[in-house]
């Protein structure tokens, strides 16, 4: 017994490093823009916006945004006698049924490249890594071309550092208003809708709110409605050069030197 037991070979084996699947290589697009994208007659996210195409594959993004940042918001908040009260990315909800309580949670993720496109979308699942990914998925697909301008009467400089014109938003009773601010304010507003502001390209901004500020959802919601009239309001031909606007993304040469001028200031 003993010698059988010795010459028995191990059941398991080593585990190899398994190359990991780039999902963008096995993508096969099913819609006509994912197609155009895939065969590369369309390189540029601006033609999308310009002619109208409706994003309805998520790898459409990634493809024309190669350098696109994501991140989850802090909706909710957590239970319990010693963690209560601290914030965290999942929205815990139940519903009484017969069988028991059916819990959901929710997330909500934003992805942007910081120069003018940023998306933010929910996810709702029974677990948290599905609610997850269904968030990041459906930001990519509610990608947003945001306007930027300097509109602030404190300054003369004319860079696409902030928004052009104050801009309203509402959802509930939560409502929010954003305000053109000259270089170097940074993002006075709450730290949820900063963090859509600053992967929006936005860096400089003044904000005023209004009702149940606390609900988180209702918030970001409200910042939402406000970048969708921020980018549909009608502007003259003349206002663009007097007020610095540029729609969607700035050459590299533009942010460069945007960059270093923010880097000095933070110095001083």
């Amino acid at each position: 017994m003993a010698d059988t037991q010795k010459r028995r070979k191990p059941s398991h084996r080593p585990r190899r490093d398994v190359p990991e699947r780039d999902p963008i290589a096995d993508w096969k697009p099913v819609t006509e823009l994912g197609k155009l994208v895939k065969e590369g007659k369309i390189t540029d996210i601006e033609d999308v916006f310009a002619k109208g195409y409706t994003i309805l594959e998520p790898q459409i993004v990634d493809v024309l945004l190669p350098g696109l940042e994501e991140d989850l918001l802090l909706i909710g908040q957590a239970k319990g006698k010693f963690g209560g009260g601290q914030r965290r990315i999942f929205r815990q909800t139940q519903k009484k049924t017969r069988e028991g309580n059916t819990i959901a949670f929710t997330t909500c993720a934003v992805v942007g490249n910081k120069n003018g496109y940023v998306g933010i979308a929910t996810g709702k699942s029974k677990e948290t890594v599905p609610a997850r990914d269904k968030s990041k998925r459906k930001a990519r697909l509610q990608l947003m071309q945001i306007r930027r301008g300097c509109g602030s009467w404190a300054t003369d400089d004319r860079d696409a550092n902030s928004i052009p014109f104050a801009v309203e938003g509402k959802c509930g009773s939560v409502k929010i208003k954003l305000m053109p601010a000259p270089r170097g304010t940074g993002l006075c507003i709450e730290k949820e809708c900063a963090k859509i502001l600053s992967l929006a390209g936005i860096r400089d901004v003044w904000s005023k709110t209004q009702g149940q500020t606390k609900v988180k959802l209702n918030m970001i919601k409200a910042l939402i409605d406000a970048l969708r009239n921020l980018s549909e309001m009608k502007i003259q031909p003349n206002d663009i050069a007097k007020l610095g606007i540029v729609e969607g993304r700035m050459k590299d040469t533009t942010v460069e030197r945007m960059n270093d001028e923010a880097a000095v200031a933070n110095e001083e």
